[in-house]
């Protein structure tokens, strides 16, 4: 598969790495935004290819065109984002990624006469954003969403720090647009400082983005730890952007559609509910804050970014979240100084990769593996909503939820092997948790799927294949009738060699 030599430059170079590796589908006939672009995002991910679907009408207000399903369950499309090799397999990637988040690249800032963002602009009452082909998703949704695959900029009063984040916007009126923020995003902390001083926020919104920057902004960052700085360290040089018009705000410079807008002291408006990524509704927000906004940015003909929140695989954040989302743990184990680990996996179909996490450990010392357990429910990357934690041996593929089951099932005993936090940090959307006011706390299982540490010689040897055997038949895999790739197989019969751990 193609392997691309130079970092993404921005969603439509993202866009042609996609078709040459054959995940784009454009769709020319006209599609209506309410619900029916997103009944045909919702159907496509669930082909075998799950590509990407680009609405490529022209024929839409401003010429705007519609892209959904960036990721899907592409972990190839997911790889083109993170500037790795589309052809690498989901724990590679993972791996691979991992290292990139030891470094920080700060963004470059260009001229504003130079942003490709600024080709068009509209303020004031030349704006009305209902007369723009804004989607609505779900048959209950409160309102028709924009930039659901967004990044939402806000700057902190006190320290002056920009932050990325990713959240819900539904369109209110011609010129406002609510801004759903759960509790303790860095966000929502802005806004309520700058209210406390009987003041106004200003926020920028991206609504066609890299989808890079969209990964960054959907994690939850350490204070003090830009996210641009975050994406360039992934993409490997400074990410472009630009001074905002109506504020010191700074924004991608080559983004597609970029709204700018200010929310005044205890402007608020009722939003929602929308259709999120458990595959179920949220909540609706009564107080949600409420962006007036002040000026709208687009290039020619430019590109609306939609995320659809569904169940697994028509779940836009399930393969992307399920890379980022490990490598950072995984990265946060590795600077606690956590031994052994081998892999680290968030399954996407575990409501778009928030709901489990798998850790494949060479167990080293007494109580590793609980260790290993505990600190994955607890750290930044892995606290938030995590309800199941797994650990297995490092003979077990953590991506490879057969494996793990399998590892579940003979290595693991009930009663002795699963452990469990309470009063964890959970999501008003858990619709596990009832009445609604008990879902900002969680819970945890810790599932210890490895071998008995103390009786770890003497557990029964598992059935394996000779590495010499599997090669001779994989060499002639296509002699046989077979079709398609042989199957990998990476552990092996010890006595002959290979990667299985001493009995």
């Amino acid at each position: 598969m193609t392997h691309f030599q130079e970092p993404t430059a921005d969603l439509r170079d993202w866009l042609a790495r996609a078709e040459q590796i054959g995940e784009l589908q454009r769709v020319t006939l006209p599609v209506d935004p309410i619900e029916e672009m997103s009944a045909i995002t919702y159907l496509a991910a669930r082909q075998p290819a799950s590509p990407a679907v680009l609405f490529d009408s022209a024929s839409s207000p401003l010429g705007f065109r519609h892209l959904w399903n960036l990721f899907g369950p592409s972990v190839a499309r997911t790889a083109i984002t993170l500037e790795a090799s589309p052809s690498l397999p989901a724990l590679a990637l993972i791996r691979q990624t991992k290292e990139k988040l030891k470094q920080g690249i700060a963004p470059h800032t260009v001229p504003q006469e130079g942003a490709p963002i600024y080709q068009n602009t509209l303020t004031g009452d030349q704006i009305d954003l209902l007369a723009l082909p804004i989607p609505r998703h779900w048959p209950r949704d409160g309102g028709q969403y924009a930039g659901t695959a967004d990044a939402v900029f806000t700057r902190d009063p006190q320290t002056g720090a920009i932050n990325i984040g990713t959240y819900r916007m539904m369109i209110q009126d011609e010129r406002h647009v609510g801004l759903s923020l759960a509790p303790g995003k860095d966000a929502l902390r802005h806004i309520h400082q700058a209210w406390a001083r009987g003041e106004s926020l200003h926020v920028a919104a991206a609504w066609g983005i890299d989808p890079l920057l969209m990964v960054a902004g959907s994690q939850s960052l350490p204070p003090g730890v830009s996210e641009y700085d975050f994406a360039g360290g992934i993409k490997g040089q400074p990410i472009e952007v630009v001074r905002a018009t109506c504020s010191d705000l700074l924004i991608p410079a080559r983004a597609e559609v970029v709204i700018e807008g200010v929310i005044h002291p205890h402007a608020t408006r009722e939003e929602g509910p929308f259709g999120e990524f458990t595959g179920y509704y949220g909540y609706k927000d009564l107080n949600c804050p409420l962006i007036e906004v002040t000026a709208l940015h687009y290039r020619h003909q430019p590109i609306l970014t939609n995320a659809l929140m569904a169940d697994f695989p028509s779940n836009e954040q399930s393969a992307f979240f399920s890379t980022i989302r490990s490598a950072k743990i995984w990265n946060d184990l590795d600077k606690l100084g956590i031994q052994g680990i081998c892999g680290v996996y968030c399954p996407p179909a575990a409501a778009g990769a928030f709901g489990m996490v798998v850790i494949s450990i060479e167990q080293k010392y007494a109580g590793h593996a609980a260790q290993a357990l505990a600190l994955a429910a607890q750290v930044p990357g892995g606290a938030y909503i995590t309800k199941w934690i797994v650990a297995v041996d490092h003979d077990v593929d953590p991506t490879d939820m057969n494996q793990v089951l399998w590892a579940m099932a003979t290595r693991a005993t009930p009663a002795d092997d699963i452990d469990i936090l309470r009063n964890t940090r959970g999501s008003p959307l858990d619709p596990a948790q009832n009445p609604p006011e008990k879902r900002f706390f969680g819970s945890k299982a810790l599932i210890n799927a490895c071998k008995d540490y103390r009786n770890l010689h003497d557990f029964p040897a598992r059935t394996l294949l000779r590495k010499s055997v599997y090669e001779q038949v994989a060499a002639r895999w296509q002699e046989y009738g077979f079709s398609g790739p042989v199957p990998e197989i990476s552990v092996f019969e010890p006595q002959e060699g290979g990667s299985a751990p001493a009995e």
